[in-house]
């Protein structure tokens, strides 16, 4: 083993105890990785630069971002999520069938967390009506969206990944639908799976309210404006309710006439003005004593329902969505009650509720915020593009005229790269620029849409990949990996490269995995003078085996806090369909594509 093969594992053990203890977002680990081999001098800054940024499979990942975008601005995933309440009806088994074929069918030609944040709100108000727990749906569609990512090129980034490295190594990369076969196979037995067996392992986490499952306990009061309050002449923001206290005016009773539905930003407190507020007790009664109020009534609100019937106030629960732009930040430093004039009630984190001040907590991606407000402010929040509103999103907010557009294009994309009349990267920017030109996104949701701490992820652990080639590192391992099981067969081989990328897919990313078992399988199909395109074709399905914890893939984090999991939840369902995808992928797969070359 040479000096830089012993650096290059270094840094790569490295870059993996960071990922797992999330100290440094995985953006910036992989930027430094990056810079790490520049100044080594393992690789040039051109050399680098081109692994990285320069390279087509980061052009392809950033325009299908793109592409899943416009799918889901003009709506056609919502029309396909109303269909399958209609389809399914209240039957389980029939519902967590549709959804997962759906979102996997979706997968395929989507971003899988796209995928998954289009169906989220649909399938909860799925829930919600047939009185099926929640948590007995989104880990299965959390799993369809990553198993159907399997069945084309643009499915998913591993697939791009990998293809770019066939092609690097043999100078032709995968087909279109050359991932199809197995795709197909790996979904339907997910599918099987769920509703066989794994339906009987996910927890039944059923609730009474949105307000009962977080334990909120707040009150409707009535104070009365004492003459002397520091308050008189303030509108409800300049009374410092919500910032100090946390309390919401939702009604001004003035004169005895109430007129909770004309309170503006430019409405002023009076002396014997009757407040309506909405908080907690403790709360309530500091600011009685701090700001000269007299307490009138106060009734315990224990149910949502009741909350939310009263003048057009509603309480939803808010997740961060993809890319979010205010992850670290807290709710105070970007000013949530004043922008969005709601109320955050509640910060649910993974599987257990934040204590104490929530308006100064950081957020992370994966918190669930149950927020209260109006109606119309709750739909404001729906187009902001740092937060998922969690309930049915009105097909009124989408550009459903644009639909046919958005496939037309779609299928442009598909017919090109099928036939080979353009590269997977050429056809797929090309069809993110005539997104804009056609009005199906604007530019600046082009840019919104696009996870550049993806894009840049990606790069950098590129440039791992590269030196792991350069440095005969890769050779390394898969010499390494053949002498240790070609005495076994080549049916082994398959396993333990299956193994080893999801193992390193649970602790890093599926890209991350990619990008450094695809040159090793690669050398491993060269050792034994085998086809590599099988080799790959197990390294891709693994890295799709995100199924152990929720922490391993950005879609599993965004059904863990609507869906109220733990985090063995997953490994409980996820390791027996595991063990379902080792055993297709190694029968199955050499008679799709035979590991050694017909003569």
């Amino acid at each position: 083993m040479t000096p830089e093969m012993v650096l290059i594992l270094v840094v790569l053990l490295i870059a993996i105890i960071l990922f797992l203890t999330e100290k440094f977002r995985p953006d910036i680990v992989a930027i430094s990785v990056m810079l790490t081999l520049i100044l080594s001098g393992i690789l040039t800054y051109e050399e680098a630069f081109i692994a990285g940024f320069a390279n087509p499979a980061v052009i392809t990942v950033g325009a299908v971002l793109v592409i899943s975008k416009g799918l889901f601005q003009t709506g056609i995933a919502d029309l396909l999520g109303a269909r399958i309440s209609r389809i399914a009806g209240n039957s389980e088994s029939r519902l967590l069938m549709g959804i997962m074929l759906t979102v996997g069918s979706m997968s395929a030609f989507m971003n899988n967390i796209g995928a998954t944040a289009v169906l989220l709100p649909a399938v909860l108000t799925i829930a919600k009506k047939t009185k099926i727990a929640a948590s007995k749906l989104l880990i299965p569609l959390s799993f369809a969206s990553l198993m159907g990512g399997n069945m084309t090129l643009i499915g998913t980034p591993p697939n791009i990944l990998a293809s770019a490295a066939l092609r690097d190594h043999t100078g032709q990369g995968f087909g279109f639908f050359d991932f199809a076969p197995m795709g197909i196979l790996i979904l339907s037995s997910g599918v099987l799976y769920m509703v066989f067996i794994g339906r009987h392992i996910l927890p039944d986490r059923g609730g009474d309210g949105l307000a009962d499952s977080y334990r909120v306990q707040d009150y409707l009061s009535e104070i009365k404006i004492l003459k002397g309050s520091v308050i008189i002449g303030k509108t409800p923001i300049e009374s410092r309710f919500g910032a100090d206290y946390n309390l919401t005016i939702i009604g001004i009773i003035r004169g005895g006439q109430q007129s909770v539905r004309n309170i503006h930003r430019d409405t002023r407190i009076r002396a014997e003005d009757t407040l309506l507020v909405k908080g907690s007790l403790d709360k309530i009664v500091k600011a009685k004593e701090a700001e000269k109020l007299q307490i009138i009534t106060s009734n315990n609100v224990s149910k949502a329902d009741k909350e939310l019937a009263y003048h057009d106030m509603a309480v939803a629960e808010v997740a961060l969505d993809v890319g979010s732009n205010i992850l670290g930040s807290t709710l105070q430093e970007i000013r949530f009650r004043e922008k969005h004039r709601l109320t955050v009630l509640a910060l649910r984190r993974r599987d257990y509720l934040i204590k104490g001040s929530i308006k100064n907590e950081p957020l992370r991606y994966g918190d669930v915020l149950l927020v209260q407000g109006r109606q119309e402010n709750l739909a404001l929040l729906r187009t902001e593009p740092d937060f998922l509103v969690l309930d049915s999103i009105p097909l009124e907010t989408r550009r459903r005229h644009k639909a046919k557009t958005a496939l037309v294009i779609l299928a442009a994309l598909l017919l090109t790269v099928t036939t080979g009349f353009l590269h997977i990267s050429v056809a797929a920017l090309t069809a993110s620029v005539l997104m804009v030109v056609f009005g199906v996104l604007t530019t600046e949701e082009v840019y919104q849409s696009v996870d550049w701490r993806a894009i840049f992820f990606i790069a950098g652990m590129l440039t791992m990949g590269a030196a792991m080639e350069v440095t005969d590192t890769a050779k390394f391992i898969a010499d390494l990996m053949v002498a240790s099981l070609l005495d076994y067969g080549p049916t082994f081989i398959l396993i333990g490269l299956y193994a080893l990328t999801a193992i390193l897919t649970q602790l890093m990313s599926n890209s991350a995995s990619t990008v450094l078992l695809a040159p090793i399988a690669i050398n491993i199909a060269q050792d034994i003078g085998a086809d590599p395109r099988p080799f790959l074709m197990v390294v891709v399905i693994a890295a799709s085996t995100i199924f152990l914890t929720p922490i391993g893939h950005a879609a599993n984090i965004l059904v863990f806090g609507p869906g109220r999991y733990k985090f063995f939840d997953y490994t409980k369902v996820g390791f027996g369909l595991m063990l379902v995808h080792i055993t297709l992928t190694i029968t199955v797969l050499p008679m799709i594509w035979p590991l050694f070359p017909v003569e």
